[in-house]
């Protein structure tokens, strides 16, 4: 892979880390402020995937999801190493991107939960997430072990948020994109929408 492929790479999760950083010691969970009318900064924890999913199986959860990211990160480096016929420009931009994406997410995982000082707990007698407050500080005291971190969302983009009254129901709030993301959540869609853009090709590439 090309040089300036890597710095691409180093860009993206460069940017979006420092990003991540700046919102979690800068502002307390929940916390927000707008943009525009359609954009805001609003700052939530994500113990799950991307876009705030999350199954419900607390830490079990966390660091399957935390290993089966570091599998798939692999599994990139791999195809882009091992497979020769990886080099065109349909392939390798989508590929850079999801990895991009990959690994800011990953450093969540791995490294927040011993790099803040807070950070969203399991409580395994409430079986769920709890919350904390005030801001966090880098202190490496850690508020959880390595593959525990919680991931930092902050992206927020309701482009409709309005509601309007109904004859049966009352009223009825509506909200067009509610999902808070984070930098590398953006960069990850990007790449699967070039894959499913030019998934045939990509297909008959890399396993024909």
């Amino acid at each position: 892979m090309k040089n300036y492929y890597w710095i691409i790479i180093f860009s993206i999760v460069l940017i979006d880390q420092i990003f991540k950083i700046y919102v979690k010691t800068h502002f307390e969970l929940n916390s927000s402020f707008y943009i525009f009318s359609f954009f805001r900064i609003y700052f939530i924890e994500n113990p799950g995937m991307a876009y705030g999913i999350n199954l419900g199986y607390g830490k079990i959860e966390k660091k399957i999801l935390s290993i089966t990211r570091i599998i798939f990160v692999l599994f990139i480096f791999y195809i882009l190493n091992k497979k020769k016929n990886c080099n065109k420009k349909y392939i390798i931009i989508p590929i850079i991107l999801i990895l991009s994406g990959s690994l800011g997410n990953l450093l969540d995982n791995i490294l927040y939960g011993i790099l803040f000082n807070k950070g969203l707990t399991y409580n395994e007698y409430k079986k769920k997430w709890i919350s904390y407050p005030g801001i966090s500080r880098i202190n490496f005291n850690g508020y959880s072990s390595l593959l525990e971190g919680c991931g930092v969302d902050m992206l927020y983009f309701p482009i409709i948020n309005s509601s309007f009254n109904t004859p049966f129901f009352g009223e009825f709030k509506f909200k067009f994109f509610n999902p808070i993301f984070n930098i590398s959540d953006v960069s990850i869609f990007i790449g699967i929408v070039f894959i499913f853009l030019f998934k045939r090709k990509i297909i008959n590439t890399i396993f024909f």
